[in-house]
């Protein structure tokens, strides 16, 4: 079967992934997903350790000045509109949630800059919850490797990924994905000479 042929060759290459985020409790993992957004997890880390080493609490970093995060945040894009993000989100923790992110996802969708996939990394990585984040990557390789059409939309993408896959891969098989779409079936120049799955990559006659 074409799902676990992928599933055996992903954890050959990543047989114990890791979000490579960095962060030291919930809201600081969940404000870096948020700056993650349009970017690469290694400008956020560049950025996350400045801005929770100056502002070390959530009372802090809700009073923090906006154009000094705007500042910090420059280099992961849209720094404006994250900074603003930012300081909401440590707001609303530290006012209405005793500093503490919540577990729910009906909460976590009313927080400015958190989406369905930013959910899905959250939940998945921090509480263990069986979840599919779509991102480019996944996006990129679903639709490569037939996992997906290619007009899917990220929902349906997440869903036809969540009947393909076990329930308890769910969360390894994301990151899996993650590593593999930055590092191997890279948007350009992926390395499809290299790859066991060449020959049922859709893009393979592209490619190579």
């Amino acid at each position: 079967m074409m799902t676990n042929r992928i599933g055996e060759y992903l954890d050959e290459l990543f047989p114990n992934p890791k979000c490579e985020l960095l962060y030291n409790n919930d809201y600081e993992l969940l404000i870096a997903v948020v700056l993650s957004a349009q970017s690469t997890d290694k400008r956020v880390n560049s950025v996350t350790p400045i801005i929770f080493g100056k502002y070390n609490t959530l009372e802090k970093l809700k009073n923090a000045s906006l154009s000094d995060l705007e500042a910090i945040i420059r280099p992961v894009g849209s720094f404006r509109r994250k900074a603003f993000y930012v300081k909401e989100i440590a707001r609303i923790l530290y006012s209405e949630y005793s500093g503490v992110v919540p577990r729910d996802r009906e909460i976590l969708s009313t927080f400015p800059g958190v989406g369905r996939k930013t959910i899905n990394v959250f939940l998945s990585e921090f509480y263990k919850e069986p979840a599919i984040a779509v991102d480019t990557h996944v996006e990129r390789i679903s639709k490569r490797l037939g996992l997906a059409y290619r007009n899917d939309d990220v929902l349906k993408i997440e869903k036809k990924l969540m009947k393909k896959f076990p329930k308890g891969e769910w969360a390894k098989r994301h990151l899996q994905m993650v590593l593999f779409g930055r590092y191997h079936c890279k948007a350009i120049k992926p390395e499809c000479s290299k790859c066991k799955l060449i020959d049922i990559c859709k893009e393979k006659k592209k490619n190579l």
